[in-house]
Order: C-alpha cells, then sequence, then structure tokens
C-alpha cells in the first residue's frame, strides 16, 4: 500500500462530522491524546482502527486513505453516465452509474478511459429483425481479445463478457440503445453511439 491516512485529513473529516477529539477518541475507544498525535503527525492509527475510524467518519475505508470524500453526484443514474472498471489481475469487469471508488483484489481501480475509435477497433452493427447483430474485426488470441461488448439505453444495460479465442460478436436487443462499448485487454474502452 503506498497510501496511508494523514492526519490532516482525519483532522478536516473530524472537522467537517463537527466532532471534539475527545468525541472521536470514543468512537473508536482511543484516548483523545491518541487523536490529538493522529492530527499533528506524531503517529498513525493502527491498521486494525481503519475500519471504525471510517465508520465514526461516515465514509469509506478507501475514502480515508484516499483522503477524498467520493460521492456519486449522478442521482439519477443515467446509465450513460456510467463508469467501468477492470481488473488488472483476474479481469473482472465492473461498472457503476457514476464516480465510484472500487478495488478488486486489493487493488484501487481507475476508471477506463474512452480511446479514439481506429480500424481495429471499429463497432459493427447489422439489424437481425428486433436485434442488433454486434461484430468486432479484432484478433480473439489468447493475450489480445476484445473482453466484453455491452450496449446501453435508459432502461439498462445489456452485457456480453467475451473470451479468448472465440468471436468479438453478439446480439443486443434494440430497445432504446443509445450507445455501444468494446474494450480490448490491450488498448482500452470504444464507443460507438447510436
Amino acid at each position: 500500500m503506498d497510501r496511508y491516512v494523514t492526519g490532516a485529513v482525519i483532522r478536516r473529516l473530524r472537522e467537517k462530522k463537527k466532532l471534539t477529539q475527545e468525541e472521536l477518541a470514543s468512537k473508536v475507544y482511543v484516548s483523545s491524546k491518541a487523536v490529538s498525535k493522529w492530527e499533528t503527525g506524531q503517529g498513525f492509527p493502527d491498521i486494525s482502527l481503519l475500519e471504525p475510524l471510517a465508520k465514526a467518519l461516515d465514509i469509506s475505508v478507501i475514502e480515508l486513505l484516499s483522503g477524498e470524500d467520493i460521492r456519486n453526484l449522478n442521482r439519477s443514474s443515467n446509465m450513460a453516465k456510467g463508469k467501468f472498471y477492470v481488473c488488472p489481475v483476474c479481469g473482472n469487469v465492473i461498472r457503476s452509474t457514476g464516480e465510484a471508488v472500487v478495488s478488486c483484489c486489493g487493488i484501487t481501480l481507475p476508471p477506463l478511459d474512452l480511446e479514439p475509435a481506429d480500424d481495429d477497433h471499429t463497432i459493427r452493427i447489422e439489424i437481425v429483425e428486433d436485434e442488433y447483430y454486434v461484430t468486432v474485426n479484432h484478433p480473439m488470441t489468447k493475450d489480445h481479445y476484445i473482453s466484453f461488448l455491452e450496449a446501453v439505453s435508459d432502461h439498462g444495460v445489456q452485457f456480453e463478457k467475451l473470451y479468448p479465442e472465440g468471436n468479438a460478436e453478439t446480439r443486443f436487443k434494440i430497445n432504446g440503445i443509445r450507445c455501444i462499448y468494446a474494450y480490448c485487454n490491450r488498448h482500452g474502452l470504444f464507443q460507438l453511439k447510436r
């Protein structure tokens, strides 16, 4: 872990909650002197205190460690404003409907940025009855492949996990689709807007 909670962060969060050092100390079962030492940089909370400290300050442990408040400002849950996160260790794909702190396999994941479309990552669509037949003309080798395709509408998402040595194709119900995403395990996230 390359980051640890600082005294300035503890003080700012404590003051934001309008707690005295004594009140915070009683919530995490330490002395007010210990809280004072944390806030003046003369010591750090023991790792076993991070969860109770975060709970007392009404934030997540990840927010406590990062020193930032992370709140979902996307209150209406607009699916088109969502974020993707992919774990480089296990390959998990996580989708949020707004800003989030996401961790997997002990790593805090950054949201994926959209890459500019190029010839190797062009998303193609054909209409077949009431579905979009979506393809990406891309190699699907064990070390370079399209990991997933996703269609986003106002009503939700349709997600298709793809695997190496398979085909980079799927079908999505047309039902109000606004954009389609493809994720290449080497080159990132690409989008086709409808």
